[in-house]
């Protein structure tokens, strides 16, 4: 019965925390640094607060953009294979175009997301995860999309120690205000490997169709980083992202910490 208790009030306090969020802010992650999620749920009553930050440089006709991201998400755990998700996210985007500087900060669009993983047996793992963005940021500073935002992704993990491999195919009807596309697809593929107690290396690569309605070549990246356990419940990571294309940011270099509780 005490244990029962103290689960309640966990759960009342996040979600009485993530609601003050939300009212002052209006409203695949992954295991960071990867872009690619995997099927992992916390565990009925369990949580996890990730802080990550990412900061990205692009350079194409002479204008150079850098972003600084910076999200906390947090996931709990309503059943031992349902997680509720949720992110919030805070962007600096400083633009340079020759003699011009143009600087925007705030908000970016919120999201609440849920993974439910239906399948498991033998390291194979399937999940789905929908989700909701809601139009928290200012569109006109290029920190949000105007409109809320949907999309649904299906995800395959596959462990078998020390390697796991995952996999990810998207969907995100991209609502806007910025004459985007609507209709955008996603596919990437990640893959890790423990190389000594507690640290793991990790690999990705995916393409995204591309929102910009004049452009018909789609974005692709590739990402290694590290990822080390200090204890059992407390991450570090690092990593490094790269444009395989024109059309995806040139660089970006990502450093996160993960706390499960």
């Amino acid at each position: 019965m005490k244990i029962l208790l103290k689960r309640d009030r966990r759960f009342v306090t996040i979600l009485s925390a993530l609601s003050l969020i939300l009212l002052l802010t209006s409203v695949s992650q992954a295991a960071h640094p990867l872009i690619t999620d995997d099927t992992g749920t916390q565990g009925r009553g369990r949580a996890q607060l990730e802080v990550n930050g990412e900061y990205s440089h692009d350079s194409e006709d002479g204008i150079k953009t850098d972003t600084l991201d910076i999200r906390a998400i947090l996931s709990y755990g309503i059943i031992d294979n349902i997680d509720l998700v949720f992110t919030i996210p805070y962007q600096t985007i400083r633009v340079k175009d020759g003699e011009i500087n143009e600087r925007s900060e705030g908000l970016s669009d919120i999201s609440l997301e849920m993974k439910w993983r239906f399948y498991e047996k033998e390291g194979l793992s399937l999940a789905l995860k929908p989700g909701i963005t809601l139009p928290a940021g200012n569109e006109d500073k290029g920190l949000g999309s105007g409109r809320a935002t949907y999309s649904i992704f299906f995800i395959t993990s596959y462990e078998h120690s020390p390697y796991a491999l995952h996999l990810n195919a998207g969907y995100i009807r991209n609502e806007n205000r910025l004459d985007e596309r609507k209709e955008i697809w996603h596919l990437s593929l990640a893959g890790t490997i423990e190389v000594a107690d507690g640290l793991k290396i990790v690999a990705n690569t995916g393409i995204e169709r591309n929102p910009d309605k004049e452009s018909e070549t789609d974005p692709a990246f590739i990402l290694g980083g590290l990822i080390y356990s200090i204890t059992k419940d407390i991450d570090i990571d690092l990593g490094i992202k790269g444009g395989l294309n024109k059309t995806e940011t040139d660089y970006s270099l990502l450093a996160g910490l993960t706390w499960r509780f």
